[in-house]
């Protein structure tokens, strides 16, 4: 039995579509912008909407680090924020796990492929094909962060995803994410990496820093004294 159509965009359709999309081997931002396109501008502005809200909400320092892993660019804002639009785009099941415990993106598919990472941009060429206005005129960020406060609660955040983990700190924070995309000798060179990308003295850093790190870390930091 087929998928019954969607008519109207929510958190679950949201995540419905993502999925249906990527079964169109094809051509699936097509298809995608041609849902949306058939749902109407308001429907493609909610899709948006929700894909900015999800993309906010995984903002944690510790996919920083599984970006910084998985892609070296990942320690750029602007390359962190391509990987949050792939989070997104690999659906619901591996966005949300990956939330709870980054290493998890160990068994997600290869990010260097960058699979239906633009599935979470379709909203905006269907809202300007539907109006003629590109969406981001109408863009409200008091709107955003209501969404992003309703979505968050269907979000449960591991202990220490966001911490600020140092160079040496991630290969015990993401064993298998680093088995994965690093050779032995890539590791041990990641490691030796002075800790210098970010301002220590920004007060947001300060205080990821302080937050609890994952247990993994602690146990592992603690079995090697």
């Amino acid at each position: 039995m087929s998928d019954p159509a969607i008519t109207e965009i929510d958190r679950d359709t949201f995540w419905a579509l993502i999925n249906q999309a990527k079964e169109h081997r094809g051509g699936p931002n097509e298809w995608l912008m041609e849902q949306l396109m058939g749902m109407g501008p308001e429907q493609a502005k909610q899709f948006d909407d929700i894909a900015s809200a999800y993309i906010k909400l995984a903002h944690q320092y510790g996919l920083w680090s599984a970006a910084a892993v998985m892609d070296r660019y990942g320690f750029t804002e602007y390359g962190f924020l391509d990987f949050r639009r792939w989070l997104v785009g690999q659906g619901k099941e591996v966005y949300m796990a990956a939330l709870r415990d980054p290493d998890t993106l160990a068994d997600a598919a290869d990010y260097r492929k960058r699979l239906f990472e633009p599935l979470v941009y379709m909203g905006k060429p269907a809202y300007q094909e539907l109006t003629g206005r590109p969406i981001y005129k109408i863009f409200d960020l008091a709107e955003i962060q209501v969404l992003k406060t309703k979505l968050a609660q269907d979000i449960v955040y591991g202990t220490g995803v966001n911490y600020l983990y140092n160079n040496e700190e991630i290969p015990l924070y993401l064993p298998r994410l680093c088995a994965k995309y690093l050779t032995p000798e890539e590791i041990r060179t990641f490691t030796a990496l002075p800790f210098c990308n970010w301002d220590l003295n920004d007060p947001d850093i300060q205080a990821a820093r302080q937050g609890p790190k994952s247990k993994k870390v602690k146990r592992k930091r603690d079995d090697a004294r």
